[in-house]
């Protein structure tokens, strides 16, 4: 049987590229988003249908948000958050300035 080789193996080999780079970064966010608004969900004792009902979606939705499989626009994010009686926060970080920085 061969060996299976580990996700650690399978990065290492693939080459460095600002499109690969973008890709994990843009991943990231998507899993960092989808694991506040669930946070927030059950901190309010909301199941994902109920969160539905209120935002004006399908429990579906919010499973595929909440998985990460979504990016969803500023529009649903504010009812998201008017639902969890949350504030929505979108920041913009100059990297320019953060790299020439240091």
């Amino acid at each position: 049987m061969t060996k299976r080789a580990s996700w650690d193996e399978i990065k290492a080999a693939r080459p460095d590229s600002p499109q690969r780079r973008r890709g994990y970064e843009k991943a990231g966010r998507s899993i960092r988003l989808a694991f506040e608004i669930r946070r927030l969900r059950e901190a309010r004792n909301l199941s994902q249908r109920e969160l539905a009902e209120l935002v004006g979606t399908t429990q579906s939705a919010i499973a595929r948000l909440e998985a990460g499989n979504i990016s969803p626009s500023l529009p649903t994010l504010d009812r998201i958050a008017h639902a969890l009686g949350a504030e929505l926060t979108v920041t913009f970080t100059d990297l320019e300035h953060l790299t020439s920085a240091g």
